[in-house]
């Protein structure tokens, strides 16, 4: 067969039985290409998890429907070998035919507790590489060289020089690639017994981005200093003067034809950052001038360029994976932050650095695109996003199980979660570069998830903090009263006492004596803390999103994210930041007519419990999407205003959140560490 998903998707023929049981031990079948091709067939899947919570979901969806003689396909996943399919509900066992699916099965001559760790996005290549090479029975050792190989394209023993080691560090940090802890280590223990690389720090960077892009970082100005200083002894001998916090060889080869390709996008993208020099205006001749600090705008413009050529030729497609699109948005988050920064001193008549001719209608014509692509993404894949494993998270409501995971691996950990109500990911890089300038010890570990459609906070927050989607807390989908409850409801669900938990909203201004109050209490291992200061510039906005990046910058430098980041590294946790919904600036297409009988009545989204009303509604605003309640509770109808348009007066221009832009859907998911000095 083609692929492995073709082993599992043939047994999935429409109207063969109503409900179908499958053992599924690996999660092969929460698969984002399983998940879309069940999807496709038209069967519906519901995880068998929570007891409660399935019962929930199956007699309001699906027995009742049964009973009213009307035909589905249902799919129930328990995440257990086939010998555990017994110990599901009688009535399911009576009703429903068997199946199992395991890793084992598909690769029956590699060792499965390595392939079991891979991500299941990996298995593609692994198994081409299995039917190309049909290598024999292989122990532990010898998969992990075979995967390291086939999947990640790392083969140790051909990694000689420092060029070739850069070179496979910067493709894999780069596109932010996932490698289990268990081939890291068997990386390092080749190099190591290779004798190469002995003062390199390769235990540190060779899993972990941040201490990578760290270390370039520190080496960078040597670099510059060799090539501003052909007597390369005195770069040499001046290297300790540079403060290393990393060991390893002072200068390394960034001019290697491997290593430079890379340099461009790093600088332009943020991930290193360009440097003061005394030679500045000498290197700015040379190819080096990406990461060399010339002037604010001059720096900022060539930025511009950059990514706006790079986000221009790497956009993502309608049949892209959903990894894709968040490797998009903090590049696209960058752009736009970069457009929008006011903060810069006024350009100097004498400098050359110009933007390109048409750089607006560029900009604008990007925008468009990028709305219509994703738009249509979202339609045909975001259903099949809602079930998938939530390690990683790749939605809000996968946050909670895999901090959970976290307080599992450290029996003393304490977590908190900060949902920052409101925050884009473009106005994150805003916040981010002023907690960085505010606070050195600051260290940042950045993702993205994807946020609840529609993207309003009674939907999106409330799941973030229930650990569930939102079908799941029907009677209070339209308010956050139940948001506390449903915090605690789920962690005491992972063995925590009510009093290990806490949660407090409202925060963004004043003093946080209650904060301190409550992280004060002695069994407290877990928080969440709403901070709300973003939505409320956001609905107070009158200078479109120019002006919420100004002011989210000016609240910024008023300190009072730094303290509650002290406080919380000062009491020992683990800090993590995310956002209910991201905003944009949108314009007026006129307001729907119904008056009282929305359920919700938002500007960039209106909810109704009955189809014929939004129907409806909809004739009047032809663009509107008709948004199917994924995950939602059946009478809960979304119609979402199309592009960067809202349900306010015609030409109105407001800042708006509830639709499905890259910019509201796709959020900040930030581990925050201090590093002392």
């Amino acid at each position: 067969m083609g692929s492995w998903r073709d082993q599992i998707l043939s047994e999935f023929t429409p109207q063969v039985a109503r409900l179908t049981l499958v053992a599924d031990p690996d999660g092969l079948l929460l698969e984002e290409g399983v998940l879309e091709g069940i999807r496709e067939r038209g069967f519906e899947l519901i995880p068998f998890e929570d007891h409660v919570a399935f019962r929930y979901a199956y007699e309001s969806k699906f027995r009742s429907r049964w009973d009213r003689r009307e035909e589905t396909d249902l799919v129930v996943v328990l995440r257990s070998p086939s010998s555990d399919l017994d110990a599901l509900p009688y009535d399911l066992l009576q009703a429903g035919r068997k199946l199992s699916f395991n890793l084992g099965d598909l690769f029956p001559n590699l060792s499965y507790p390595v392939v079991a760790v891979l991500d299941r996005a990996d298995l593609d290549v692994l198994f081409d590489a299995q039917l190309r090479h049909a290598p024999g029975p292989l122990g532990d050792n010898a998969t992990k060289e075979f995967v390291l190989r086939h999947v990640f394209e790392i083969a140790p023993e051909l990694i000689k020089q420092p060029s070739d080691l850069l070179r496979v560090l910067l493709r894999r940090h780069y596109r932010g690639q996932r490698i289990p802890h268990i081939l890291d280590e068997r990386f390092i223990q080749v190099l190591r017994q290779n004798g190469l690389f002995e003062d390199w720090p390769l235990e540190a960077i060779i899993p972990d981005e941040q201490a990578f892009f760290a270390f370039l970082q520190e080496r960078w100005p040597v670099f510059l200093d060799s090539l501003a200083n052909s007597n390369d002894d005195a770069v040499y001998a001046g290297a300790a003067v540079y403060g290393f916090k990393s060991p390893g060889p002072a200068l390394l080869p960034f001019d290697h034809d491997d290593v430079r390709v890379y340099l461009d996008n790093l600088f332009f993208e943020g991930l290193l950052q360009p440097v003061l020099h005394e030679q500045a205006q000498t290197l700015a001749q040379s190819w080096a001038v990406c990461g060399v600090r010339i002037s604010p705008e001059e720096d900022r413009l060539r930025r511009v360029r950059g990514l706006l050529d790079f986000i221009e030729k790497t956009l993502p497609t309608v049949d892209s994976r959903y990894a894709e699109w968040l490797e998009f948005a903090p590049r696209w988050s960058e752009l736009v932050a970069l457009t929008l920064d006011s903060d810069l001193p006024t350009r100097d008549a004498q400098a050359s650095a110009t933007l390109p001719p048409g750089y607006g209608e560029r900009l604008e014509a990007l925008k468009a695109q990028i709305d219509v692509t994703f738009t249509e993404w979202i339609v045909k894949r975001y259903a099949s996003l809602i079930n998938l494993p939530p390690l990683p998270p790749v939605m809000l409501h996968h946050i909670p199980p895999f901090l959970a995971r976290n307080l599992d691996n450290a029996h003393d950990a304490k977590v908190a979660l900060l949902l920052m109500d409101g925050l884009a990911l473009d106005q994150w890089v805003v916040l981010r570069r002023v907690l960085e300038e505010s606070d050195a010890t600051l260290r940042f570990r950045d993702n993205v998830v994807f946020a609840w459609i529609p993207t309003i906070t009674s939907v999106s927050r409330q799941a973030t903090f229930a650990g569930k989607p939102p079908i799941y807390f029907p009677t209070s989908i339209l308010t956050t009263t139940k948001e506390s409850e449903l915090w605690t409801q789920f962690w005491v669900g992972e063995g925590l006492t009510k009093h290990e938990v806490g949660y407090m909203k409202g925060l963004g201004d004043g003093s946080l004596d209650g904060l301190a109050e409550l992280l004060s209490r002695p069994r407290l291992r877990v928080v969440g803390l709403v901070i709300n200061k973003v939505d409320r510039i956001m609905h107070g906005m009158e200078l479109g999103s120019a002006g919420m990046h100004n002011q989210v910058r000016l609240w910024a430098r008023q300190g009072f994210m730094c303290d509650l980041l002290r406080l919380l590294h000062d009491r020992g946790f683990q800090v993590y930041l995310t956002s209910d919904h991201g905003n944009i600036e949108s314009e007026g297409i006129g307001e729907p007519s119904e008056g009282s009988v929305a359920k919700e009545a938002g500007e960039r989204v209106r909810v109704y419990s009955d189809l014929k009303l939004r129907a409806q509604v909809k004739e009047r605003f032809r663009g509107a999407v008709e948004w199917p309640p994924f995950g939602l509770p059946e009478d809960y109808l979304a119609l979402i205003a199309p592009n960067r348009a809202a349900f306010v007066q015609r030409g109105k221009t407001r800042v708006a959140h509830g639709g499905i832009s890259v910019e509201e859907l796709l959020v900040p998911f930030v581990e925050i560490e201090r590093q002392d000095r």
